[in-house]
């Protein structure tokens, strides 16, 4: 007999590991799925465990197939399912469209869009003949009103919002919910790492103290907790829905 579970992609740091231990409050246990970085996701692992849950790292690259099966498999082999997925696993290479190379365009679309495909598509296989399962797409405001200079990132995070309606309608029927959130600015390495041009800085001050109502940039556990809002059973009848969470700078 098979135990449920919940896999976040991409949890190793960041908005994914704070989701990750967020949802370890559901007493389920939690599979973090890396790319590249094992040391961030040992940590992840550690602070998983000191609350009091199993905990597994699950090293795929989510924009490979071939990859993402073999992750299930492993999974199936531990012998858990996967109940609450949660598609946060993404990246971004900026830069205005006529300068923009194929493989930024092509790598951005492949693991923000293409890697909520594969995992859906997956867990979906054991979801439904269990008439049970929560998944919540990870998107961004720039999926909704879109940002100079991430032409390939807005169209991968509208994809998924596009792709959430959609599943919504499909896997109803089978109990399965699906829903999206969408964070503004939160303070994660990537905005600090924007932040260290002179420039951006600037431009992100303005963002900040000008278009945001709270005047200050959202923290990852506040993604987080809307997260577990969506995977719990608060949420039984919230399905197909994009919640923004960005401090009312999209109102």
């Amino acid at each position: 007999m098979s135990e449920p579970a919940v896999l976040v992609t991409g949890g190793s740091r960041g908005i994914g590991r704070a989701i990750a231990v967020e949802l370890a409050g559901l007493g389920l246990p939690v599979l973090v799925n890396y790319a590249k970085d094992e040391s961030a996701a040992q940590e992840a692992l550690d602070a998983l465990r000191r609350v009091g849950v199993r905990a597994e790292a699950m090293r795929a690259d989510v924009s490979a197939s071939g990859e993402v099966d073999a992750m299930l498999r492993e999974i199936k082999h531990m012998g858990l399912w996967v109940q609450v997925l949660v598609n946060n696993a993404g990246i971004t290479r900026d830069g205005l469209l006529p300068l923009m190379s194929d493989s930024a365009w092509e790598s951005v679309i492949g693991t923000n869009l293409g890697g909520v495909f594969h995992c859906t598509r997956g867990v979906m296989r054991t979801m439904i003949p269990k008439k049970r399962g929560v998944i919540v797409n990870i998107a961004s405001i720039s999926g909704i009103r879109g940002h100079a200079g991430q032409a390939n990132y807005s169209a991968a995070k509208a994809g998924v919002i596009a792709m959430t309606r959609s599943l919504a309608r499909e896997l109803g029927p089978f109990n399965i919910r699906v829903n999206a959130v969408a964070p503004g600015f939160i303070k994660t390495d990537l905005l600090q790492q924007l932040g260290a041009n002179t420039e951006v800085h600037s431009q992100l001050e303005t963002i900040r103290d000008q278009m945001i109502p709270f005047g200050r940039f959202g923290d990852a556990h506040e993604v987080a907790k809307v997260v577990r809002f969506l995977a719990s059973d608060d949420a039984s009848y919230v399905n197909g829905h994009t919640l923004v969470v960005d401090g009312g700078l999209s109102v």
